[in-house]
């Protein structure tokens, strides 16, 4: 059976139940410490696709098309999602304090880090894809600005709807990574 076609009986499947179920994204546990030059890092709220922002699981078909399921729910607000996770990957992967935004301290952040998505989407080969652009600009001194084109890809099973937010987390962290690696 072919990963779309599996992916297409799975969303017919869920169809059948009366109750929509709801996927959380596992936690991340992080295995390296990235060394930062920032002490103190804000994440603004990410920017998403509208299919991608929705509490609706999205998956790409045979065709390429975008379908969902309204039995196949986030559990959380995808913009709020991606962006907590964010926050907390960075905090997890460098020994930088981290915060989504608004700034809850009572010291400004040493940088801000925005990123915006312009895929992020279970495709119909198994793997799940984010895309977009990620900008730091530090809050003042002579540091430079960054900007960053990203495509992250994790694989997923078809057949098994927790492993696409398993790869949805793990394309979280993997970003994160890439942004203390190469922006911070």
């Amino acid at each position: 059976m072919t990963r779309s076609i599996a992916l297409t009986t799975l969303l017919l499947l869920a169809a059948c139940g009366s109750a929509p179920v709801r996927y959380d994204l596992p936690p991340e546990i992080a295995t390296v410490q990235i060394p930062v030059s920032y002490g103190a890092i804000e994440v603004r709220e990410v920017t998403l696709p509208r299919y991608a922002s929705e509490e609706n699981i999205y998956f790409e078909d045979a065709s390429g098309g975008l379908v969902s399921n309204p039995g196949l729910l986030w559990a959380d607000d995808p913009t709020r999602s991606f962006t907590e996770g964010l926050a907390f990957s960075l905090a997890a992967q460098t020994r930088a304090r981290v915060a989504a935004e608004p700034w809850p301290f009572s010291d400004f952040p040493d940088a801000r880090v925005d990123v915006r998505f312009s895929r992020a989407l279970a495709g119909n080969d198994g793997y799940y894809r984010i895309a977009g652009q990620y900008f730091v600009a530090p809050v003042e001194g002579a540091r430079a600005d960054v900007a960053r084109r990203f495509a992250i890809a994790e694989p997923y099973d078809a057949l098994d709807l927790p492993s696409i937010a398993a790869a949805k987390g793990r394309a979280i962290g993997d970003l994160a990574a890439l942004i203390a690696r190469d922006g911070l």
